[in-house]
């Protein structure tokens, strides 16, 4: 009976698993803040991915060498580059999205260009651009089948659809993080991600915690520049956001379950404070009620496990 009458269901088409893959490597890593989550070697994304059983994955990289223009972010031989190839060759059905960015790349750890000026660090918006969309179409002719911009800079989205069609990608969609806040929820990521500014914080391009209706003026903006699906993040102290998201624009809308609020559950759970599944699977069901398609989460392995043995 409650299953008749349920309002909301998670499907597993709704979870995508994120991965990292390390070109340092030559075996894959547990990270210590994300119990369970690691850095792969190329040959171990493959096989996560795999072992998983999920149908979408949300690569990040991380290169054996940085520098102050992020030249492997968009490199043809790059380690995102090489992995999608390699798993759209291994596994063909595999969705396969790209989170474009530069922080990962970069010296400094920031998602754009910086240039020091009177003792002070600013990021260049518009050069920005051009190398994040050189790293897109990278990832588009790779094979990717969703690029994910999550560096915030403003018009990204247009200069990413001009360049992509421009390359002949017209089916390469893109999934933009186009509310993303400012947040102490991403300290573990930058764990697995290696990605934490030298200097600074990223306050003035991500978003203020305060905000709500600048959310809505930032989604709206990157769906008149192009993008085909809207993410907000992080994901459980925003739920106000993606309703608002969901009700305003209707469009198709991603949630991450982002690392602080899973390694928050899983230090809890490890002391035997609550009860791991029974909290991950009420939490992904607050992001369907709150209006969520699509969730980005760690625990997608695991979902996938409860959902099929009927728990």
């Amino acid at each position: 009976m409650r299953d008749l009458v349920r309002e909301n269901a998670l499907r597993e088409c709704d979870l995508i698993l994120p991965l990292f893959v390390s070109e340092k490597l030559t075996e894959s890593r547990e990270v210590p803040s994300m119990p369970g989550v690691w850095q792969h070697t190329l040959d171990g994304v493959r096989r996560a991915a795999e072992q998983a059983g999920v149908r979408s994955v949300l690569l990040f990289g991380i290169p054996r060498e940085k520098d102050e223009r992020a030249s492997q972010a968009y490199a043809e031989e790059g380690i995102v580059q090489r992995a999608v190839r390699a798993l759209k060759r291994d596994l063909p059905d595999l969705l396969v999205i790209t989170d474009v960015c530069l922080c990962e790349y970069m010296t400094h750890g920031h998602c754009g260009i910086v240039r020091h000026e009177a003792g002070e660090a600013h990021i260049l918006n518009d050069e920005s651009l051009e190398l994040l969309a050189a790293t897109a179409v990278s990832h588009a002719r790779a094979g990717a089948d969703i690029v994910a911009p999550s560096d915030m800079m403003d018009g990204r989205v247009r200069a990413i659809r001009e360049a992509l069609d421009g390359a002949g990608r017209h089916g390469t969609v893109i999934m933009s993080y186009a509310a993303k806040y400012c947040s102490g929820y991403y300290g573990p990521f930058r764990d697995a991600a290696e990605s934490a500014p030298a200097f600074g914080d990223r306050r003035t391009y991500q978003m203020d915690s305060a905000n709500g209706a600048e959310a809505l003026r930032e989604v709206e903006l990157d769906l008149e520049e192009g993008a085909d699906i809207v993410m907000i993040k992080p994901g459980l102290a925003y739920l106000d956001i993606v309703w608002r998201v969901k009700e305003r624009f209707g469009v198709p809308t991603a949630v991450y379950n982002v690392s602080g609020e899973y390694a928050m559950v899983k230090a809890a759970a490890a002391q035997g404070w609550l009860d791991e599944r029974s909290v991950v699977m009420e939490t992904m069901m607050a992001f369907k009620r709150a209006g969520a398609d699509l969730v980005i989460t760690y625990w997608a392995r695991e979902v996938l496990g409860w959902m099929r043995d009927g728990s």
